[in-house]
């Protein structure tokens, strides 16, 4: 069932089913094995996320003293990020929309406590993509406004196997993470909740 949220977004709960998100996990499973989970540090500052990441595809975002970034390469072992999982290209050709694949999938994980702040995903050259975001594991508290920091938002429950698109008008739109609910899903052994968002970086 699609559900709009507001121009641009588009709200798939329910995209992955119970098999299609535990084939996911244990995909993200063998990446993380390659390409561990690092702690992202604020520009200037170094302050650390309380969230913790890694990254599938060409190229990785990261971020650290030196700013925000995408590279081609893990921060911390200097190797090559592995392959995005084949059921992420998948959901992107099913959902974006758009003629050219992702060049970036951002692995976060939410451990229970943890949150992310409202922000734009505004690192990309191309924003005529969307960015395509899918959920593993506890249910999240997930905020959406506008693309001023001043707009109203308005909150939705991402749980295990949905989706979201935020492309058109709401590709700048600023959004974030208000908490987790721990114990909503038992899909991850540890708890807590994987988010896969893939991108497009470049322009075609």
């Amino acid at each position: 069932m699609l559900s709009t949220l507001a121009s641009g977004v588009a709200f798939h709960p329910g995209y992955l089913g119970p098999r299609e998100a535990a084939a996911l996990l244990s995909t993200l499973r063998t990446a993380v094995a390659a390409a561990p989970l690092f702690t992202p540090r604020m520009p200037r500052t170094g302050k650390p996320f309380s969230v913790r990441m890694t990254n599938c595809g060409p190229l990785g975002w990261v971020s650290d003293e030196r700013g925000y970034r995408y590279q081609p390469n893990h921060p911390e072992t200097g190797a090559l990020w592995p392959p995005i999982p084949e059921i992420a290209l998948q959901a992107w050709l099913e959902l974006a929309g758009y003629p050219h694949p992702p060049e970036a999938c951002l692995v976060n994980y939410y451990a229970p406590g943890t949150r992310m702040s409202l922000h734009q995903d505004r690192d990309e050259a191309d924003f005529a993509a969307p960015v395509v975001s899918l959920s593993l594991g506890d249910t999240a508290v997930f905020r959406i406004g506008g693309t001023s920091r001043s707009d109203p938002t308005r909150s939705i429950r991402l749980a295990s196997g949905d989706a979201l698109v935020l492309g058109g008008s709401s590709r700048l739109a600023f959004h974030g993470i208000d908490r987790i609910l721990a114990g909503s899903s038992r899909l991850l052994a540890e708890g807590g909740r994987f988010n896969l968002t893939l991108r497009r970086v470049t322009r075609p």
